[in-house]
C-alpha cells in the first residue's frame, strides 16, 4: 500500500494570516454592496460604475507599459488590435500577455 506525500507544515500563524485576509477581503465586497444599497443609483452612476472597472485595467496596463521593456511595448499594439477585432478584452489581455512571453521566450529582448 503506498502512503500519502508529507505535507509540508504550515505555522498556524500563516494560516491564521490567510484567513483575516480573506475575512478582510470578503467584508470590503459585502460592505460595498450594503453601502450602494444605501445610495439612488443614477444613470450618470451606474455608468461611472460599468466603466470604473475598465479604467483600472487601463491604470494598470499603462504602469506596466511605462516601466515595461521592448517586449511590452511591442505587444501594446497587438493587445489593442486584438481588442479592437475581437471586442473581447479577455482575450485581448491572454494574446498580449502569451505574446510577451514568446518574446521573453525566444530571447528577442
Amino acid at each position: 500500500m503506498t502512503s500519502l506525500p508529507d505535507f509540508p507544515y504550515i505555522e498556524p500563524i500563516v494560516l491564521a494570516a490567510i484567513a483575516v485576509m480573506a475575512l478582510a477581503t470578503y467584508a470590503t465586497r459585502l460592505g460595498g454592496f450594503v453601502l450602494m444599497g444605501f445610495i439612488p443609483i443614477s444613470g450618470r452612476l451606474e455608468r461611472f460604475l460599468r466603466h470604473m472597472a475598465g479604467g483600472v485595467l487601463i491604470a494598470i496596463v499603462a504602469a506596466a507599459t511605462y516601466r515595461g521593456d521592448p517586449a511590452i511595448w511591442i505587444a501594446l499594439p497587438l493587445t489593442i488590435g486584438l481588442l479592437l477585432i475581437s471586442r473581447k478584452a479577455m482575450l485581448a489581455m491572454i494574446g498580449g500577455v502569451m505574446f510577451v512571453a514568446l518574446l521573453r521566450y525566444l530571447a528577442v529582448f
